[in-house]
């Protein structure tokens, strides 16, 4: 497609994904990333991982991070996030996203939360790491699920439960993301939001952009591409997809995506599919 890569720019950027066919809600990802700076996205989950070499800087919660060698990366679910080489020689890195009812099922507690979205631990980090690789490598089911269980267990230190959200936040905010999610093919309004929220127009983007840190239209962006990866693994086709998401052609789709996840959708689709 014109205009648009068929992969990264940079002969040394690469990135893939695996889902396992058999365990829903969870996401396998490995990348070394040069020069490709990722663009405000989100997951409907946990993305839990480590840096195996270079330097990797994020904007996450409001604030920049830098996640080094041999640290771990702990992104609570549904939190907007960038990702670009702090190092020259850009970062290589391992992820594993795993829905909240997910955790909660196989660790049999509710509520994970992570305080701090990096923390430098190198002997936990070299471990996940190798988890994550026989993760990826695992082809029996009952295989994946123990290390699967075994890699939850080595983040347990760093989670805190329960997290408490101000009920007031909560209550009025959480229905904004649902009706964003419900209308993501819809042109939508301030005044629509706001009105969901019970706040004027100006109030309500003020006190939004406060809480998330982005405004509802960055936002909203995010959840449609991660509504287009969903669709992407249910083996939807491209067209179809940029409709259902409020997203201009497949072009308009195939641009976004990239920026936000370092691959197109039909590579990635690909990808989960084989």
């Amino acid at each position: 497609m014109q205009g648009v890569p068929v992969q990264f720019v940079h002969a040394h950027d690469a990135a893939e994904f695996r889902q396992p066919s058999h365990r829903a809600g969870v996401e396998l990802y490995r990348a070394h990333i040069v020069r490709h700076a990722f663009e405000p996205h989100t997951h409907e989950a946990f993305g839990l991982g480590a840096i195996e070499s270079g330097v990797e800087r994020f904007r996450y919660r409001g604030s920049d991070h830098l996640a080094p060698p041999d640290s771990l990366v702990l992104m609570n679910p549904d939190v907007l996030h960038t990702g670009r080489a702090e190092t020259e020689g850009g970062w290589r890195y391992r992820m594993v996203y795993v829905d909240p009812d997910v955790v909660e099922d196989i660790t049999g507690e509710a509520g994970w939360w992570f305080e701090d979205a990096v923390r430098h631990d190198p002997e936990r980090a070299r471990r996940i790491t190798a988890r994550l690789d026989a993760l990826w490598s695992a082809r029996e089911p009952l295989a994946f699920d123990s290390q699967l269980y075994a890699l939850l267990m080595e983040f347990r230190d760093h989670a805190r439960m329960p997290r408490h959200l101000r009920e007031e936040a909560a209550s009025r905010f959480g229905p904004v993301v649902d009706y964003l999610r419900a209308h993501l093919a819809e042109r939508v309004t301030l005044e629509e939001l706001a009105a969901v929220a019970g706040l004027s127009p100006f109030h309500f983007l003020r006190r939004f952009r406060a809480q998330y840190h982005v405004t509802p239209q960055q936002m909203l962006m995010a959840l449609r591409l991660y509504e287009a990866k969903r669709l992407l693994a249910g083996g939807a086709a491209l067209a179809s997809i940029a409709a259902d998401t409020g997203l201009t052609d497949q072009a308009h789709l195939t641009r976004a995506f990239s920026r936000r996840y370092g691959i197109t959708p039909a590579r990635y689709q690909k990808q989960v599919r084989r």
